[in-house]
């Protein structure tokens, strides 16, 4: 089966995807086509996106199921007129919310993904900046200033998940590769000695991990089964001597690695 989703916002969309996916990927057996449609922030572009909502849905010969985040009551009524399933979010939750809270909503565009709090803002910056520059054991004289140091092989996941701590949560990561060298040795780089306390390993299964650089480097010696096998083996034994705290990226996505060392850790969120 497959079915089209629409998320509309007359901002990023970003909140509308969020929302939509969680609830969509409880769904496995359906296949969606997802459309998003972000700043539909006038009549016109409402009427417009109704047009192409309605088309999909001929097309399709199934209504569409459309998240809609739009705050603007004329536009959200506009989009209203489409034959699709329509969950709009905000009339759902900010009605019960009002009057519990005893406060009419601002009814503002954008208010969750706006620079509302400069310090915040800024520290989403320098903390995306630090991953950057500390990325790879680029600049190890720099990991006093670090919340967390990840490390593990090559191509386990590393990179993305100190850039999506950084990114959504102000964390300020760095990571440290496990070479050849430091696997020949069997015992923890001297260079990360001094910061066992912000260590944490990342694992891999050695054929996901031989697929993924498979695709870097094909038919190498640094992508081959064999050479993967034994990496991860050296690296969990080594994090089983040095009594390191570690997860096996294999069945989660960045989101879930990053959050689950942030939990684990005990991390100070910077952004909320």
């Amino acid at each position: 089966m497959k079915r089209t989703a629409f998320f509309i916002s007359d901002g990023t969309g970003i909140t509308a995807e969020a929302l939509g996916n969680s609830l969509l990927a409880q769904f496995g057996s359906i296949a969606f086509n997802k459309v998003t449609l972000p700043y539909i922030d006038s009549i016109e572009k409402a009427v417009a996106a109704v047009d192409m909502i309605d088309q999909v849905m001929e097309e399709d010969g199934q209504r569409p199921i459309v998240f809609d985040t739009v705050v603007d009551e004329a536009t959200r009524e506009v989009i209203s007129t489409s034959g699709a399933y329509k969950i709009d979010v905000f009339s759902a939750f900010l009605k019960p919310l009002e009057l519990e809270l005893g406060s009419h909503s601002s009814y503002s565009v954008g208010k969750s993904h706006a620079i509302n709090e400069v310090t915040s803002y800024m520290d989403r910056i320098e903390s995306v900046n630090f991953a950057i520059d500390n990325d790879d054991g680029a600049r190890t004289q720099h990991y006093h200033k670090a919340d967390i140091i990840l490390t593990g092989v090559s191509r386990c996941g590393k990179t993305p998940s100190c850039l999506y701590m950084a990114l959504q949560f102000g964390v300020r990561a760095a990571n440290y590769p496990l070479t050849d060298e430091d696997l020949a040795s069997d015992k923890l780089p001297e260079t990360l000695l001094p910061y066992r306390d912000k260590l944490y390993g990342l694992t891999i299964d050695p054929f996901q991990l031989a697929s993924i650089r498979h695709e870097r480097r094909p038919n190498s010696r640094y992508s081959s089964l064999d050479q993967c096998e034994d990496e991860v083996r050296i690296v969990e034994r080594m994090f089983r001597t040095e009594k390191l705290p570690h997860i096996n990226t294999t069945l989660f996505s960045i989101e879930e690695i990053a959050t689950r060392i942030i939990a684990e850790r005990g991390l100070e969120r910077r952004l909320n």
